[in-house]
């Protein structure tokens, strides 16, 4: 079917409505003689031909899947995605579906977004989870709306730990301006090796919101717990940033006591594609579920009593008035969301875990054989996941050059976002890095130091 699917009587019934007689009529406001402009073109090709020079010029483009080995993270990762999830995104009946519009004849994407739902509250541990937003930047600054409406703007504060993604708190700073909101924090006041509780001395009576992130930005682990619990005595929420992969084997934000647990969604299941499309996951308490922006799916019956989905509290711009909308988020990233649930549903509770932990255990691996090199060692002595922070002798960008001559997409320069953090390598670990390809950076590092 096409996506217009117009009859002739239909067209030429819209024609006679704006008053002209055939399409050509509909342009006859522009001069003829730039209708159609002479275009500095190449040759035609045949098919056969542009294949050829389209596939040239891919080759071009050096990946993570077989040309390079990459130790690169940051908030896109390197992990395996099951061939089925592919398989099933690209059903014409999920593929060309942009969102459920009409609920009541889309039952399957319904179901596939509270499937969706349903996952990624049991896997952080929290009560709801909204049909995803963009990306984890998206979902991080749509907390704060949150946290600012629930208060209705009479807590103007937010305390932003520095050790959430550069990215992400860049993105909060855009959300907020000309909200009257005042974010602190994430300054240079706050140690980059403390813990969360130097921030306490910025949670007042003003704060509506405390933003950390678990794994940390540096890949650390710390328990909230107690973190949250404080943060709450002096009546402020807290959201927790987590990386989803990491969520099946440590203890999760909600048990911490977490408000709003929200994050970037392609670990699960999703190709890192240059940054982006994404998803970013948006889990809350039944509580604030008025104040969360995005759609949400329930489940009910329908009139013969059978199961049925349905678009539930869709308080957006689009359903509602804009100054009583909770987000003019316009979209779900549905077909991303069915990836991650097709991702998460394949793997099981089982399945994730045994990712989370080899990505653990091969990171710790590097870790410990890289600090082994004279003159490098691990910038943090705190636990971490399967992303640390490395010190480096000298520039590191002299050093991921030199990697990527060896065929190694090296680490983040953390001196990029933090200037006390100057020569140092946040260097991510995956289920997809051998100990072959681990030993080979270690020994391409080793020979740049003798260098």
């Amino acid at each position: 079917m096409t996506y217009i699917p117009i009859s002739e009587k239909e067209r030429d019934a819209m024609l006679a409505t704006v008053g002209v007689k055939s399409l050509d009529d509909l342009f006859d406001a522009v001069p003829a003689s730039h209708r159609f402009p002479a275009l500095n073109l190449p040759p035609a090709l045949t098919e056969m031909e542009a294949a050829s020079l389209l596939q040239e010029i891919a080759d071009g483009n050096e990946h993570a899947r077989g040309d390079l080995v990459s130790f690169l993270g940051a908030g896109m990762y390197n992990h395996y995605i099951p061939s089925v999830v592919d398989h099933i995104t690209r059903r014409g009946e999920f593929y060309t579906a942009y969102t459920p519009y009409q609920p009541e004849i889309s039952q399957g994407t319904l179901q596939a977004i509270f499937e969706y739902q349903s996952l990624i509250s049991a896997l952080t541990g929290m009560e709801l989870s909204n049909a995803s937003h963009y990306d984890g930047a998206t979902a991080t600054a749509e907390a704060v709306n949150l946290a600012f409406a629930n208060f209705r703007g009479k807590r103007p504060k937010v305390v932003l730990s520095p050790s959430v993604h550069p990215q992400y708190r860049e993105t909060l700073k855009t959300y907020t301006q000309g909200m009257g909101v005042e974010v602190a924090g994430d300054g240079d006041s706050t140690p980059l090796d403390a813990s969360a509780e130097a921030l306490l001395p910025h949670v007042d009576e003003n704060t509506c919101l405390v933003v950390v992130q678990y794994p940390d930005f540096f890949g650390r682990i710390f328990d909230y717990t107690n973190f949250i619990d404080a943060c709450h005595k002096k009546g402020a929420l807290v959201c927790v940033v987590a990386n989803p992969t990491a969520l099946a084997m440590f203890k999760t934000p909600g048990s911490m006591g977490a408000d709003m647990v929200v994050g970037e969604g392609q670990p699960l299941g999703l190709p890192m594609w240059y940054g982006g499309p994404s998803l970013g996951f948006f889990t809350t308490r039944k509580q604030y579920v008025h104040k969360m922006a995005g759609r949400l799916v329930g489940e009910t019956v329908d009139s013969r009593g059978q199961k049925s989905y349905v678009l539930t509290l869709t308080a957006r711009e689009q359903h509602i008035k804009r100054e009583r909308a909770t987000s003019n988020i316009c979209t779900n990233q549905g077909l991303l969301a069915l990836a991650s649930s097709v991702y998460m549903s394949v793997l099981g509770k089982t399945g994730m875990k045994q990712v989370a932990e080899t990505c653990y255990h091969k990171a710790h691996y590097a870790a410990q054989e890289l600090s082994k090199i004279e003159g490098y060692g691990l910038c943090f002595t705190q636990p971490f996941f399967h992303e640390f922070a490395l010190c480096c002798p000298g520039p590191v960008s002299e050093l991921n050059a030199h990697l990527l001559e060896h065929g190694i997409l090296g680490g983040y320069d953390l001196g990029q976002d933090y200037p006390a953090l100057k020569d140092h390598l946040l260097i991510a670990v995956t289920e997809m890095n051998s100990k072959a390809e681990i030993d080979f950076l270690v020994d391409t590092i080793k020979e740049f130091s003798h260098a």
